[in-house]
């Protein structure tokens, strides 16, 4: 399956990155430690509440768990007083951590307008179309970056969004993720905006251990088709989103003519790859 091929690619690469004990440096785009929108399929932050709690995620996966796959397992020890306890706090970490174009790959620019704004997240309706709303409880920030590798000759441009969501709790983002998951069991043709909508998303969630999961707590993947009335259709489209404590990060990309499978797979790893590693030296306890 490409969703667990693209999870195990990752999670080597994060490994890499993350397996020492010190403080881990930034990774540099294209290099060994670092390859490679909050919220489900629709390119932003999934401000759902519904749903079950990771250990519901990952059995919702296809494939069973392995034994190893306990989340306590996971090589991560938060410090307390480096976690963000207000909507200040939060938005410093939000932006520390979301992708830009740097870390996307060569050629990456930025999209305008290049952030959302963080009090007003992205949330899939009832009716399967993205909007923005109010700040759900629990949440203290919910930051999107837009980027993209332009269009050359004849091909297309590569449009890629970064998601970095902070919640209150651990049990909140906990949510999110299991919320992720379901709405794409719930709507697998989504529309983003006028003129954009995503069909077939098929989704994969993991927990620590499982299905190539050996760099977050918790993850969900999904790939599908997009269509656009200015570029076409169908194109590649991948959503990929991790969590670790009481954050998630996501890295959405929207193939074009002319692009391939494994170019959007190897964008995804890149952007999601060097927010984990960001995120973890923002939260982690010295040892």
């Amino acid at each position: 399956m490409r969703s667990v091929t693209a999870l195990s690619a990752l999670g080597v690469l994060l490994l890499t990155g993350c397996s020492s004990g010190e403080k881990k440096p930034e990774p540099t785009v294209g290099g060994s430690g670092s390859s490679g929108s909050a919220g489900s399929s629709g390119s932003e932050s999934s401000a759902s509440s519904s749903g079950s709690s990771t250990s519901s995620t990952s059995s919702a996966s296809s494939g069973s768990e392995s034994a190893d796959s306990d989340p306590a397992a996971f090589d991560f020890v938060p410090d307390p007083a480096r976690a963000p306890r207000t909507a200040a706090a939060a938005l410093r970490i939000a932006r520390a951590v979301a992708a830009g174009p740097e870390q996307w790959g060569p050629g990456y620019v930025r999209r305008t307008p290049y952030e959302s704004d963080p009090t007003r997240p992205a949330d899939l309706g009832a009716d399967c179309v993205w909007q923005r709303g109010a700040l759900p409880d629990g949440f203290l920030a919910g930051l999107t970056r837009y980027s993209e590798l332009p269009a050359s000759g004849r091909r297309g441009p590569i449009r890629v969004n970064a998601v970095v969501t902070v919640h209150r709790e651990v049990s909140g983002a906990d949510w999110e993720m299991a919320g992720t998951l379901e709405d794409a069991l719930r709507c697998p043709e989504q529309r983003l905006r006028d003129g954009e909508r995503i069909t077939g998303l098929i989704s994969l969630g993991s927990g620590y251990g499982a299905q190539g999961n050996g760099y977050a707590e918790d993850s969900v993947h999904e790939s599908g088709q997009y269509h656009s009335d200015t570029l076409g259709g169908p194109h590649s489209y991948v959503w990929s989103q991790a969590r670790v404590g009481q954050v998630t990060v996501a890295a959405t990309a929207r193939g074009a003519r002319g692009r391939t499978e494994k170019e959007i797979d190897e964008v995804i790893r890149q952007g999601l790859s060097s927010m984990v590693i960001r995120l973890r030296n923002e939260l982690e306890a010295a040892r």
